[in-house]
């Protein structure tokens, strides 16, 4: 028997609509709407694509976008003046600096520039550390990371107590899920290059989160019977059928593994919609502990 597919196409877009109904409640209730600013470094064509995907989603919702394209030589010093300068700007409630930047530029220090009330992509260093504290408040959470757990708690998994593993320890993804999976109890493994017998240390999971940028590395008897995946890898693979000669694949053997899971996320259509979700989501958030909206 199949596993039953998450639709994370389906699961964002009702996540959006929400998001727009919150969006006209704040300008009939308060005159205002919130504020969404991408900073662009350079002319990577990825980069460009995903800041297209963002704006388009602001306007679907109602969102203000404000974009800032910038040289490819831009300065430190310069972009610092640009990021502040929306720190500065009460129209701009989430503030985007598109990743990764040139390699002359310190992104460390640019994202600890950015104000904490508006990091919506929630990699200022003081989120992150909260995040990974107990009891501690932490105003964003990265929207990837986000996004895995929302499609959990949408599809009704039960995190609390479960056996999760997270196949991937990037800052981005594998570190901060991670996080979110021991604030949820469940019990937590992370592996990685080093892992010893790593299949066996997957097929343990209740819950497998995969991120970690190999294509189709989870193969059908790695998973233990019954488990929920969900697929955060997107990798682009040799395809002479399609007519871009590749097509695009997660870190999962999907046609393998939904034979053994009980629910899984397709590549595409089942993690990448929810992190433009999330970003939406956080923004609206963000506006909407400004103006005291419950």
């Amino acid at each position: 028997m199949s596993a039953q597919l998450i639709d994370g196409k389906a699961i964002a877009q009702t996540i959006r609509n929400e998001i727009k109904a919150e969006v006209e409640d704040m300008k009939a209730k308060y005159g205002k709407v919130p504020g969404l600013a991408t900073v662009l470094v350079g002319v990577r064509k990825d980069s460009q694509a995903y800041v297209r995907m963002k704006k388009k989603a602001c306007a679907e919702v109602g969102i203000t976008s404000f974009g800032h394209d910038l040289p490819e030589d831009i300065s430190q010093e310069d972009l610092l003046k640009v990021v502040q300068g929306l720190n500065d700007n009460p129209e701009v409630n989430g503030i985007l600096v598109q990743l990764p930047l040139p390699d002359h530029l310190d992104d460390e220090e640019i994202l600890g520039a950015i104000s904490l009330d508006k990091d919506v992509d929630g990699f200022h260093p003081l989120n992150i550390g909260r995040l990974s504290m107990k009891r501690r408040d932490h105003l964003y959470v990265p929207c990837t990371p986000k996004g895995c757990i929302e499609l959990l708690d949408r599809m009704g998994v039960s995190i609390e107590g479960k056996e999760a593993v997270v196949l991937g320890r990037s800052n981005i993804v594998g570190l901060p899920l991670a996080m979110l999976l021991l604030h949820r109890n469940a019990t937590l493994t992370i592996c990685h290059s080093r892992t010893k017998n790593i299949a066996d240390v997957v097929r343990k999971a209740d819950i497998l989160m995969a991120a970690v940028g190999r294509a189709e590395m989870v193969r059908g008897d790695w998973v233990k019977p019954g488990a929920v995946v969900i697929d955060v890898g997107v990798n682009a693979v040799d395809d002479p059928t399609k007519k871009k000669g590749y097509r695009l694949v997660g870190d999962v053997a999907f046609d393998e593994v939904k034979e053994v899971a009980s629910a899984i996320t397709p590549v595409p259509g089942g993690v990448g919609p929810m992190t433009i979700a999330m970003l939406l989501r956080n923004t609206m958030d963000g506006a909407k502990r400004e103006v005291g909206m419950e």
